[in-house]
């Protein structure tokens, strides 16, 4: 039986820095607010580079262990060549937590070529001996992939808890992330969800300006993240929506309209759909990601990848976001980059968008690389 948790998870991935390094005395200040507010669940990885390290300072040796949930994922398809290897990044995740077991404990971001490890290295039995063994309470994964890739997963493995998924109100009806249909599929499987990305890495935080001219005059003195995690905690078979918190500030901002979080109204939920008409209507390149133009790109140019990251530019003006967006969704691939097009013309023929694919690359060759 799942515990009953408070709605807001502290997510670990995008901890303060200081000279480089995460700054453990500002998460420790960070952690007691959270604390302090009656907010319990922790979310770092084994691939956030000092994440579960800062957490061990900043809560495990400073907190009765019973008082917080930590989860914590297992990447198997990172620099894994046989299971043991895979296997062993759960102890070193014990080891690093010191938390001596995991509330949660997720196989990592599965979907597209990335959900074949898990089987290869038979993940599944191990964490299901794990939670025999006491050393997990509860079994899940996070999904970043379509809603046909997620059902046949939520089939193979009825014993899955809960899944973790990124869902906001910008990428709702988006076809390169799905979140609406990927949250749909979970519903289907009667899995409780955990949000991830619900303020689409700090986007929706500082959204196109009619985005947030439409909150504003809505409630003037709620910030633009506030809707983004709202609309994500109001969706019903939530059990937890995470903000991956960078600083004290953030904290504070998320915890005055987190705590206490019953329900949006419906003019509420209005405003938010307002918002994103508004940002729908925004000029974007119209790739629908079918990937009818990879299937005949002899270059195997990552052009989906490449339009999804502009597309960050396009709506956000965020160029660290979308440089970073096409480094994941093309080199993380293993897909060839924009400035590498033969302009042959091939996908051009092939796209039903009808998209100048040759020109929007050129675009994303002058802007992101």
């Amino acid at each position: 039986m799942m515990e009953k948790i408070n709605k807001f998870g502290f997510g670990l991935m995008r901890l303060p820095q200081k000279d480089n390094v995460i700054d453990v005395e500002q998460v420790k200040e960070m952690v007691d607010l959270f604390m302090d507010a009656g907010f319990t669940y922790f979310d770092t990885a084994w691939a956030y580079a000092g994440s579960e390290d800062a957490i061990r300072q900043a809560l495990v040796e400073r907190y009765p262990r019973e008082r917080f949930q930590l989860a914590t994922k297992n990447a198997a398809w990172i620099n894994c060549k046989k299971k043991e290897e895979a296997y062993a990044q759960f102890d070193t995740s014990l080891k690093q937590t010191g938390a001596g077991y995991f509330d949660f404990y997720l196989l990592h971001n599965l979907g597209e070529m990335r959900t074949h490890y898990f089987d290869d290295f038979d993940m599944w039995n191990f964490v299901k001996e794990k939670k025999e063994q006491g050393l997990i309470k509860h079994i899940g994964f996070s999904f970043h992939s379509t809603p046909e890739e997620l059902e046949p997963i939520l089939q193979a493995h009825p014993e899955v808890e809960f899944v973790q998924l990124q869902i906001n109100y910008g990428d709702w009806e988006n076809p390169a992330i799905q979140s609406k249909g990927v949250y749909e599929m979970a519903r289907k499987y009667n899995k409780p969800v955990i949000v991830m990305e619900p303020v689409k890495g700090g986007m929706l935080a500082n959204p196109p300006q009619v985005v947030t001219d439409i909150f504003k005059k809505a409630e003037p003195e709620m910030s633009p993240a506030s809707w983004a995690l709202r609309f994500a905690a109001d969706l019903d078979g939530v059990m937890v929506v995470l903000s991956g918190m960078s600083n004290v500030e953030q904290m504070q901002d998320n915890l005055s309209f987190m705590k206490g979080f019953e329900h949006l109204t419906e003019e509420e939920r209005g405003v938010i759909e307002n918002a994103r008409e508004a940002l729908s209507k925004i000029p974007v390149i119209p790739c629908t990601t079918c990937d009818y133009c990879a299937k005949v790109c002899p270059q195997d140019i990552g052009i989906s990848g490449s339009f999804a990251a502009m597309n960050v530019w396009n709506l956000y003006g965020n160029l660290e976001g979308a440089k970073h967006q096409e480094g994941w969704l093309v080199g993380g691939h293993g897909k060839k980059r924009a400035n590498e097009c033969i302009k042959c013309g091939a996908c051009e023929e092939a796209c039903p968008q009808h998209i100048k694919i040759r020109d929007e690359l050129d675009k994303v060759a002058e802007k992101l690389l």
